[in-house]
């Protein structure tokens, strides 16, 4: 082990591994109710960003068998007004099927797993742990967690791995769909803090939906928008970038069909007609930003006829975009994937907050620039440091008064915390790669269907000395490559808090038993650190206990939750931050940065001018079609859930390949039949669905079906590992293929 480790209350023995000074009581931290309600319960929607309202009522007796719980909307939630989409509505019929409820292990992955006891799977995990830190030192050591974890969960795992172990090699699955938004925003505005809140949804003249399907993966929001667009009719426009023509589309003022990978041509297109028309507003530029001349002799360069030629529209529609944002009261910008799993994410979300800054259509009611997060706690898990490059409180390990803060309030010694970025999750993979990783640990996430290049990750994680998952269901496709598996307790079954993509958070509770030995996430953390000797880091009962911890440390910063607790917000329900110690409740800023002054060292905004990139795979003889990848409205991600709903899948039966009539004939391909997808990196099939709604040399399928599903179809096989050079977001939404016919 190398000198300086953070293990001062550990000693080193003969051999391998290290050893506990002395034996540690691990209290038993309370997980679950004693009892079901009998009323119903309020939560939060485990699904996309939105963070739906729930209530939840208990089963009932009905013959033989309770019902499942039933999910209703919340009408006292601010942020979702009583409204849920079909998934919140069903999310009681998942919680008991397909669970995993007692840990497991097998030695070689060639055998099958045999449950085990909680003593036996800490043992395992302790001796490798220790064998690995003896062999590899702290960078042998990664956890990839999840948006679907609570803020405690984020919290503990952060603490127990950057803080206990010294890795800063925690990565979680937003890094695939938020950590460009996240760099946008930090280079722009010198932070991660969505500057924006549903409510400017009611009071925009014009919305610009550039890369999201909102109607189908922030379903609640867009049925606010169009009942607002119903109710004002012309007093609302709205606007859509997208290669496909979508349920999105379909209820737009003006769809701007672009070539994939031309967002930010475009963006900087309707800066040089914004330029044109005289739409700058120069005091709050001259007062509250920086960099303006770079921008604007960037802008001049892309013409109109110049933006139109990159992009493939009409120049007549630039000009109709520039018109209704240069005449709207408000424009509010939403985006979602499409902006962010690019290699020119970081720049494009930049490049949409530049058009805000420089407008003035920023910081008041219906106007700025509004990332919506794609999972449901995807923002507390940068609030609590849950990315490889984050420390609690958006601070960042590289910074060396941050790392001192924290490991103050944890209690370490100086030097604990390693002062370099961590490994993101593709790095993890070729770490494995390269045998640097000695225990590959993932938690409530399915990698082996999520991540680009699946064919190589898998690779990558059959390498891997040791692999644990932890996981609430059975049989997911990461389940393949595992060595231990931990049964979780998930939402429902656990209480913690989740923050949506208003910075609203709300208290989770667990409102019913976790199944067989399924345990909080949190909780295992804990007890892991306790059993390596930091007994006084990891000394909870409660959930509730964590997130007091975890809000003291964020007292002064842009995220300051200082004030909130599991009992206020259980009395007082969701609340928005900053909401410092002393904030009444109902108090929290509902939008940031509204005096003009910005988290930076001059206090100012700093408008980013870079030039497009492009594809970073583009079409070519070989691979003459671009890939684009995406979601079903009934469908979640991998389908760990919502594939074990039977009316979920009666719409998308199987995965649909979408294709462009010329393509569909370039080809041989016929409606109805099958095709292969091919890439440089693999190949699938799936059924042809010829349609004028896509862009001709584009096609589309959706990511959900992995190869546990019945009609498996795994779409990230075909993507490649490029990634955004600033936020390390692989390019998920491009990439080269070629089709055949299969009889």
């Amino acid at each position: 082990m190398a000198a300086g480790l953070p293990f001062r209350n550990l000693q080193r023995v003969p051999g391998p591994f290290l050893t506990l000074r002395t034996p540690q009581a691990s209290p038993a931290p309370t997980t679950t109710p004693t009892a079901i309600p009998t009323a119903a319960v309020r939560s939060q929607c485990p699904y996309c960003g939105v963070g739906c309202g729930l209530e939840m009522k208990p089963p009932v007796e009905n013959g033989a068998l309770p019902s499942p719980w039933t999910a209703r909307g919340d009408r006292h939630h601010p942020s979702s007004q009583g409204q849920v989409c079909v998934k919140g509505a069903t999310v009681g019929e998942t919680l008991e099927g397909n669970r995993l409820t007692t840990p497991q292990f097998r030695e070689h992955r060639d055998r099958p797993f045999a449950p085990i006891s909680w003593e036996r799977a800490f043992e395992l995990l302790e001796a490798q742990v220790r064998r690995t830190l003896a062999e590899r030192g702290p960078g042998g050591l990664a956890i990839y967690g999840s948006g679907q974890f609570h803020t405690e969960d984020y919290y503990v795992a952060n603490k127990l791995l950057k803080g206990a172990l010294g890795s800063n090699n925690f990565d979680a699955n937003s890094r695939l769909c938020m950590s460009s938004a996240v760099s946008g925003y930090v280079r722009s505005l010198g932070s991660d803090g969505p500057p924006c809140c549903y409510d400017d949804l009611d009071v925009a003249d014009t919305v610009l939906l550039i890369g999201t399907n909102t109607a189908e993966c922030h379903p609640v929001l867009f049925q606010r928008l169009l009942k607002r667009k119903r109710k004002v009719k012309e007093a609302l426009r709205l606007v859509v970038v997208d290669p496909r023509a979508t349920a999105t589309s379909d209820a737009a003022d003006l769809h701007l069909a672009i070539r994939p990978g031309s967002d930010l041509a475009l963006l900087h297109g309707l800066g040089h007609l914004l330029l044109a028309k005289g739409v700058v507003d120069r005091p709050y530029v001259e007062r509250s930003t920086e960099g303006f001349e770079a921008l604007s002799d960037l802008w001049a360069s892309w013409t109109p006829e110049a933006t139109a030629a990159c992009c493939g529209v009409a120049i007549d529609d630039l000009q109709r975009l520039a018109d209704l944002w240069a005449g709207a009261g408000g424009v509010l910008s939403l985006w979602s994937m499409g902006v962010n799993q690019s290699v020119e994410g970081s720049a494009t979300v930049s490049g949409i907050v530049n058009l805000h800054l420089v407008s003035g259509q920023f910081g008041r009611p219906g106007a700025g620039p509004f990332s919506l997060t794609g999972q449901p706690n995807a923002m507390g898990g940068r609030e609590a440091g849950g990315l490889a490059k984050l420390l609690p409180g958006y601070r960042s390990v590289t910074e060396a008064p941050h790392r001192a803060e924290v490991e103050a309030h944890w209690g370490l010694p100086a030097g604990s915390i390693a002062p370099e970025s961590g490994l993101t999750v593709w790095g993890q993979v070729e770490a494995m790669e390269r045998g640097d990783l000695g225990l590959w640990w993932v938690a409530a996430t399915n990698p082996l269907v999520s991540l680009p290049w699946l064919d190589r990750v898998r690779a990558a994680a059959l390498s891997c000395p040791f692999v644990v998952l932890s996981e609430a269901y059975a049989g997911t496709e990461t389940a393949e490559v595992a060595h231990l598996l931990l049964p979780a307790a998930q939402w429902s079954e656990k209480a913690g808090v989740m923050t949506n993509s208003e910075r609203r958070v709300t208290l989770c509770p667990a409102f019913r038993p976790a199944p067989g030995e399924a345990r909080p996430d949190w909780a295992i953390f804990a007890e892991l650190g306790r059993r390596l000797g930091f007994a006084a880091q990891f000394p909870w009962h409660s959930a509730a206990e964590v997130y007091d911890e975890f809000v003291a440390l964020t007292a002064g910063r842009v995220c300051d939750m200082s004030g909130l607790s599991h009992s206020l917000l259980a009395a007082h329900g969701p609340q928005q931050w900053p909401f410092p110690a002393g904030t009444d409740p109902g108090d929290g800023a509902p939008r940031l940065y509204g005096d003009g002054r910005f988290p930076t060292p001059s206090g100012r905004a700093r408008l980013i001018a870079e030039g497009p990139a492009g594809l970073a795979e583009p079409p070519d003889e070989a691979f003459p079609l671009v890939l684009t990848v995406g979601r079903y409205l009934e469908q979640w991600h991998t389908m760990t859930r919502t594939g074990q709903v039977p009316r979920l899948l009666e719409r998308h039966a199987e995965p649909v390949l979408e294709v462009h009539p010329s393509d569909a004939a370039r080809f041989g391909l016929l409606d109805g039949a099958l095709a292969e997808v091919r890439s440089r990196r693999g190949a699938v099939t799936a059924r042809v669905a010829v349609t004028e709604r896509i862009r001709a040399g584009t096609v589309f399928l959706p990511m959900h079906w992995g190869r546990s599903q019945e009609n498996a179809c795994e779409a990230n096989r075909l993507m490649h590992e490029l990634a955004c050079p600033i936020s390390h977001q692989p390019e998920l939404k491009a990439a080269a293929v070629t089709l055949a016919p299969v009889a």
